[in-house]
């Protein structure tokens, strides 16, 4: 071993040694300890590995990186996976690489429309404004919180191209519903795959029905980089796209650091450029630099190690939450699509009409009981003041999505929280539900 690998290997017992110092486990004390809806689990791998990316000072793309696409293409069943710097940048991408000349008449542009959902995270749709698309919003369901599979029909028209709707809290939506209308009217699929990495629809995983699909890696999300995305393609064709767009637009497809991977870099005429001109250089579309750092990536290869066990607790501890809130009427509880295996992001809980509360009141209660919470993202996004005048096309009168920006939170099911934890929440939610009336109108008041 030269002198530098013993450095290294010293470095890397500092860093676990580091770890156990830095991040020792607390005990949990119910109304004292934050009960969080999400967070970053990881143990001294994840340190070891962004240091040993550190010590490399390789500040771009490289080896870690690519060992993740080829594990985490593998993991999702999709041939080619490509980083970059969030989950709202591989939705962007994955719109940006739908308008490239290349695709001929199956290209979106300005005035196309694409199926998607107002109930849902913002970035699922602003890749669609920013391209002049044309949302058409469709309806939910309750429950499972996914695209109203009957309305489907109704949603296509003579301009709509395409299909991008996400998988709600990592609950699979109606896969042969949004397929078959996806394949009779010639529809490009994305899939938003970010909230559901490992959930299965008839045995086979999420992320691998659409023509594109895309993933999060912010640190609420089942794998965490603290920033980080991915975008996942079937054949080399897109990947050509979707890379170009992330890096700069341009054509040439050299790896960071790399030159002349094509053979012929000073052996190009595209455009109106002269002859010979460096390929490096040459743009083929308006893109961006979206890539992601071999720091970031080496924390998300030490992640994938847990995947698995990641998704086994929050299945787990949905459904410690599901069986212990069992028989609250006042409450509606969520529920898997059928033929699915939802890797869970969250617990939905929607406050019924009847319940003499309302939801504000009981996220405030749960709150001042240290228990987080959150809303189902926009809730409806054309009542948010950034859509208000921004085009659209709906189908009815999205009476459940309303419903969602009315009554429904959501509180955390990640693999940082306890048993112990999980019970405080089903001990406070049934507390306040079943406390009479007058007296938990007092307890809100008083708080």
């Amino acid at each position: 071993m030269n002198e530098g690998s013993d450095l290294r290997a010293q470095i890397a017992e500092l860093v676990a040694r580091y770890h156990e110092e830095a991040f020792p486990a607390e005990a949990f004390e119910p109304g004292t300890t934050p009960v969080p809806v999400s967070g970053k689990v990881f143990d001294s791998r994840e340190l070891t590995l962004l240091v040993e990316a550190a010590l490399d000072f390789w500040l771009t793309t490289g080896r870690f990186a690519d060992s993740f696409e080829a594990r985490f293409a593998d993991f999702i069943g999709m041939p080619h996976a490509l980083l970059c710097n969030s989950g709202s940048s591989a939705n962007l991408l994955a719109v940006s690489a739908l308008t490239a000349p290349e695709l001929g008449d199956r290209r979106l542009v300005p005035g196309d429309e694409v199926i998607t959902l107002a109930s849902g995270f913002p970035t699922t749709v602003n890749p669609l404004y920013q391209h002049q698309l044309v949302p058409v919003f469709v309806d939910v369901e309750l429950g499972t919180y996914n695209i109203k599979a009957g309305d489907l029909e109704a949603a296509v028209g003579p301009r709509t191209k395409a299909i991008m709707v996400a998988h709600t809290l990592g609950n699979p939506f109606d896969l042969d519903a949004v397929c078959k209308t996806a394949a009779q009217h010639g529809l490009w699929l994305i899939e938003d795959n970010c909230d559901a990495v490992g959930a299965t629809y008839r045995g086979r995983r999420t992320g691998s029905f659409g023509d594109i699909a895309t993933t999060s890696f912010y640190p609420a999300h089942h794998v965490t980089m603290g920033e980080g995305g991915c975008v996942l393609v079937r054949n080399v064709a897109m990947k050509k796209l979707v890379e170009s767009f992330r890096d700069w637009g341009r054509a040439c497809w050299c790896d960071p650091g790399k030159v002349n991977t094509c053979g012929r870099r000073f052996d190009w005429k595209l455009g109106d450029l002269p002859y010979g001109y460096d390929h490096k250089y040459i743009y083929t579309h308006i893109g961006y630099n979206m890539k992601l750092t071999d720091m970031q990536a080496a924390v998300g290869v030490a992640q994938l190690d847990k995947l698995t066990r990641f998704i086994e607790a929050r299945r787990r501890n949905w459904r410690r939450l599901r069986e212990g809130l069992e028989g609250l009427d006042a409450l509606m509880l969520p529920r898997a699509t059928r033929a699915s295996d939802p890797s869970w992001f969250g617990f939905a809980i929607s406050v019924n009409p009847d319940a003499g509360f309302d939801r504000f009141d009981l996220v405030q209660h749960l709150e001042s009981r240290r228990i987080a919470t959150r809303l189902l993202f926009g809730g409806n996004l054309i009542r948010q003041p950034a859509y208000v005048d921004q085009p659209r096309r709906q189908v009815g009168p999205l009476t459940n999505t309303d419903f969602v920006a009315d009554r429904t939170l959501w509180v955390g099911v990640f693999p940082g929280l306890s048993d112990a934890m999980l019970d405080y929440v089903i001990e406070v939610v049934r507390d306040f539900v079943t406390a009479p009336v007058l007296a938990r109108r007092r307890t809100l008041r008083a708080g």
